[in-house]
Parts: structure tokens; sequence; C-alpha cells
């Protein structure tokens, strides 16, 4: 048997090009390259002074189809700024695309400062199924970052682009690049977008720049005013003034997440990456490449020298793959990509997902991005930041009327591949009502102690049973009886499932861990109980055996009859890392004992939030003098 390669192994997370012949590819056009008619200090097209001046012809449109072998496409006008090209040659361009039976959609993204209502009526008659993005960082307070050449703020010009839009029946989307100057805003930076009425959907997109030094090259001896203002801000402590870190944004977002669930905004506003990651909490697909397995293989740039390569946001020329010319095939970009050093770099990142407990979820986020950090010793940062997400956001589906369970980090997303019960209404209903019928149970025990209906070891299935019924007693395995009578007997809790861990003498049969899962009534009870073994967590945590981790894990319980998920929180003691099992299992009781022992301390009616420290508030820098 030959050994797996990188590729192999990493299939189902990064899919290469050749496998997914059927699939559509992302086409960014830089129409103009790096041209733009402002100077945003924290562009990064503009950072790679690709040249300027020329455009994308509708001939070099034209050859895309062939090099990529009749895929469906997806193509993105793009810049700097695309409608600096002038309006006689966005039409043409767009009249090519609409030609074209494989392009299946095309974008504009836009910062909006020449949008009028001669464009509109161009795209409308050009491609009137455009998709039209804006670039704005929130209010005019958010948008500090984003001037002229003269380093006069951009904000009022788009602000009547976007009431163009709206007067003209269209709809927008807006990518947001969240800095400094909109944290711990969030709710008030995601209503004043919300209040556009053209703007759908609104794209919170992170500035992860704490690494760059260098101030962007400009031409001629003369320094524009937006030059001196981006020098000013790279000597500020710590980075860009402009530039936020991985765990900012986690908060930015997850705030902006809360806000958009309880005002409602969710009916209307489409927020990524709210969207995308709550798709993947409920085991959905999605097409956003920060969460899926078509990363940078499917995403292609093309510029005016008809240099094509992998994603804009990877460094050039690095990146280039080929030259776009007559007679370029799909083999022609396929076998670059096969050789490329920077993009084995970026598939090398995704091993590390393979033994991520949230690989299922996160989908390895962006590789790009990830690249940079890595390179700037960062890489744990960035992956520390999409577990929050995805915590938060998992804790936030649970309990939406209580946002605050969104910045605990001690409750971690650890879904169970099968986590089922024929009927979890009745059920509940059930452990309610003292006068309720129970059936009989049958209850085997197993030659290792597991009690369940076949009385055999592993994972079997086992008579639901309540503290009312008679054999209760008889169906909680005696290790983790201690642990099951707190919960339900002190603190009026449901369990619905519970295991005291079982170690098997056969080498290709897996052990078993010490965990009880808890199903909690109603949102309000769900939060209080997370909020409650978080604090009991970190109170045990100093004390625990070294060769036993607590977990206290979001999970999702499935009801058979209705298919209704219901979140659940499961508390685990699980192996420490590189600890052998005989140890794990000969300090279980001691660590059960301990956990008991935190949860008794725990005084109910005084100690309500979550044992984590509240986030670190960052206010904005003031903005320097030209």
């Amino acid at each position: 048997m030959h050994p797996t390669t990188v590729n192999e192994r990493i299939a189902h997370l990064y899919r290469t090009l050749e496998t997914s012949e059927d699939d559509a590819v992302s086409v960014i056009l830089k129409v103009r390259g790096e041209t733009c008619d402002i100077d945003c200090l924290h562009c990064y097209e503009k950072r790679k002074e690709a040249p300027g001046g020329r455009v994308i012809t509708s001939d070099q449109v034209h050859l895309l189809p062939e090099a990529f072998g009749g895929r469906p496409l997806a193509v993105e006008l793009h810049g700097g700024e695309p409608l600096t090209a002038g309006k006689e040659h966005i039409a043409d361009l767009l009249q090519a695309l609409a030609a074209m039976p494989q392009v299946k959609r095309v974008s504009l993204q836009t910062n909006g400062v020449a949008l009028d209502a001669e464009w509109c009526e161009l795209f409308d008659a050009h491609y009137p199924g455009l998709e039209i993005g804006i670039s704005l960082d929130g209010d005019a307070k958010g948008n500090r970052w984003r001037v002229g050449y003269d380093g006069e703020p951009t904000y009022p010009a788009v602000l009547k682009a976007l009431g163009l839009l709206a007067e003209r029946g269209r709809r927008c989307g807006i990518i947001t690049t969240v800095t400094p100057a909109v944290l711990n805003r969030a709710a008030e930076v995601l209503d004043h977008l919300a209040a556009f009425d053209a703007v759908t959907s609104v794209s919170f997109v992170p500035c992860f720049d704490t690494a760059i030094t260098r101030p962007t090259a400009h031409p001629g001896r003369r320094r524009p005013a937006s030059r001196t203002l981006q020098r000013a801000a790279l000597d500020a402590p710590g980075g860009p003034a402009w530039a936020i870190t991985p765990d900012q944004y986690a908060d930015f977002v997850l705030a902006a997440t809360a806000h958009w669930i309880t005002s409602g905004l969710f009916r209307r506003i489409k927020l990524s990456p709210a969207v995308p990651t709550i798709r993947r909490l409920r085991g959905l697909g999605v097409s956003f490449c920060h969460f899926s397995d078509m990363k940078c293989d499917h995403v292609f740039t093309l510029y005016p020298d008809g240099r094509l390569g992998s994603c804009d946001e990877l460094p050039w020329p690095q990146a280039q793959l080929t030259v776009l010319e007559p007679g370029t095939s799909p083999a022609d970009i396929t076998t670059p990509q096969r050789t490329s050093n920077l993009l084995g770099q970026g598939r090398g990142l995704m091993t590390g997902c393979l033994t991520c407990d949230y690989r299922t979820t996160c989908g390895g986020g962006c590789i790009a991005t990830r690249w940079r950090m890595n390179l700037a010793g960062q890489h744990e940062e960035y992956c520390d930041h999409r577990m929050r997400l995805i915590d938060g956001t998992a804790a936030l589906l649970a309990a939406p009327e209580h946002p605050e369970g969104a910045q605990c980090r001690t409750a971690h997303w650890r879904p169970t591949p099968v986590n089922r019960m024929r009927d979890v209404e009745d059920f509940l209903a059930t452990w309610d009502n003292p006068a309720a019928a129970r059936n009989p149970a049958r209850l085997v025990t197993s030659a290792f102690g597991n009690i369940n209906t076949a009385g055999l070891p592993g994972t079997q299935v086992a008579d639901d049973l309540d503290p009312t019924h008679p054999q209760w007693d008889d169906a909680i395995e005696p290790g983790i009886k201690p642990l099951v009578e707190h919960i339900t007997s002190r603190r009026n809790l449901v369990t619905y499932d519970s295991c005291e861990g079982h170690q098997y003498d056969d080498p290709a049969r897996k052990n078993q861990t010490r965990e009880v899962g808890i199903l909690p009534r109603t949102s309000a009870e769900y939060t209080a109980t997370a909020a409650a073994l978080c604090r009991a967590a970190r109170r045990c945590e100093s004390a625990m055996p070294s060769t036993v981790r607590l977990l206290v894990a979001r999970n999702n319980l499935t009801c058979e009859n209705t298919g209704r998920t219901h979140p659940v929180l499961d508390l685990r003691l699980l192996p420490a890392t590189g600890q052998a099992d005989t140890a794990y299992f000969a300090a279980l009781d001691q660590a059960t004992a301990l956990l008991v022992a935190a949860l008794k301390a725990e005084a109910p009616d005084t100690e309500t939030g979550c044992g984590c420290p509240a986030p670190a508030g960052v206010l904005p820098e003031p903005l320097p003098a030209a």
C-alpha cells in the first residue's frame, strides 16, 4: 500500500480543479489592474503595484470558456475601480459576458464614487441581472480609511450612489472592511447599513494587516495627501492603525450576528460570515470558499496584461499561473497549479485541519489569509478566531434571546456524528410529569459494564428513562451516577444520555469516554446551564488530574419523529493529549468527584454570568493629520 500524498489526505477539504470538472469557477477581472479613482489607505491591490493604465478587453474575455474547458463561470468585475474603464468599455465587456452561455453570474464591485444614472441605464441595457457590490466600511466614522487622493472622505459620494440605486429599484450588497473604527459598534454599524433601501446583504471582512510595514508606492515626486495619511497610520503601535487582530474580528462579528438575529434584520439582510457559519453548523453546503472545499484552485484573477493566476488575495506575481492568450487550455492552468510552490504551501496548511475538531464546520478558512498569517507567525491566532466564530454562533442559534452566551470561551461546538432520540418532545413531557405512564425498560449489562438494551459494548440503543421511572437507578452506570444525580436532583436538569466510560481489551474497539448529555427545556435554561458549566469547569480546571481534560460541548439532538434539532450541552471527561488510556481511566473517578464538587460550589441565586472574562474593548485611534 503506497503512502498517501498531502493532496489525497486533504481531498475532502481542498479539492483541486482536476477533481471537480463540472464545478463552477470564479474569475475576477481586474478591469484596470490597480488603477482607482480613490486611494484607500488599506487597499491590498495597490500593494501589488500591478501595472495600471491598461484595460481587460472583450477579446480576452472571449478566451475564458476555452481556457476553462467550458466550465460554468462566475465573473466579477473588480479593481482597482472597474468603472474607471469608462462606460463604453464596460458596456463592451458586459455584452461579451451576456453572450456567453458558460457565464452563470456576473457581479461588479465598486467604490460607488462614480456611479450615476447613466451607469445604471448601461447596466440595465447590457446586463440586467448584474449584481452590484459597494465597498463601504460602515458609517462615516467607520469609512475613515476610504479617502480620495486629496485625503478627503469618500463617504458622502457613496451615500448618493446608494440613494440612486434605491430610486431605480436596484439592490446591492455591501462589503465592509472591519477596522478599529467600527470595533465595539457592531449593532450601530449594521443598523446604519441596513437602513439603506438598496442594501440586501452585508459582508464583514477582516483587516488583518498588523504585519504590513511598507507604505504603498506612488509614482512621481509629489506625495498625495492620502499617502501622507497612510504613512502616519503605519507608525501606530502594533501595526497600521487600520489593522485589527483575529480576536477583535471575532468579537465584532459575534456582536453583529447577535444583533442581526435579535433585531430581526435576518429577515431581509443576508449577513456574512454569519450565514455560511450557520449553514455549516446545520450540516448544509455553502459556496463561500472560506467555508467550502472549493478553495484557491477554483478562484482565478485576470489582469489587463494577460496574467492569469489564482485568488487575488494571494501575493503576486507568485500567484500567477499563465498568460491568457488564444489557445490557452485547461491544462495550461492545471499544470502550473500542480507545480505552484505558493499553492502547494496553501494546501499544506490544510494538513493541520485533518485532526482539528472543527474541520467539518470550519472548512479551513481563507487559504490566502492563513498563508500570510503563517508567514507572520500568527497562524494559531487565525484558527483560534475561526473556532470562536463557530462556538459563538452555535450559542446564538441555541439561545438567540440570550446573546451573552456567544462570548463564552469554555463551551465548544462538538457535534457527534449520530445524536438522535425517537421523540424528544414526548421525553421532555414525561420527565416533568410524575403521573405519566412509564413502560418497563430492557436493561442488560455487558461484560464491560455497558448498560443498554442489548448488553453489548460500544454505542448501543438504550431506553430513554427519567428519575421517576422505577428502573432509573439501575439504568445509570455507577461511574457516572454521582454526576447524573447532581445534574438531575440538585440542578433539576434533564439528561438525555450518559456513559461511565469503558476500556476494552480489544485494540480494534475504540474505548468510550465518560460523559453526560443535558437537554435544556428552554433557551433561558440553556444559557444559564452553559454559564454554570463554564464557571464549574474553570473552578476545577487547575485541580484536574493531568491525564484528564474536561470539555463542555455544544451539540444538537435530533428528534426522529419531527426532524427538529434541539440544542444540548454535553459534559465530557476526555483523555488529555498524549496520555495513555490506562492512566486516563485510573483518574476518572477523581476527575468526576472534582467536577461534582465544582458544580456543588455554584451559587445559583448569585452567579449568573459566564466564567470567561468579557472581551476587552478597543477604541479607534484618531485619524492622523495629513
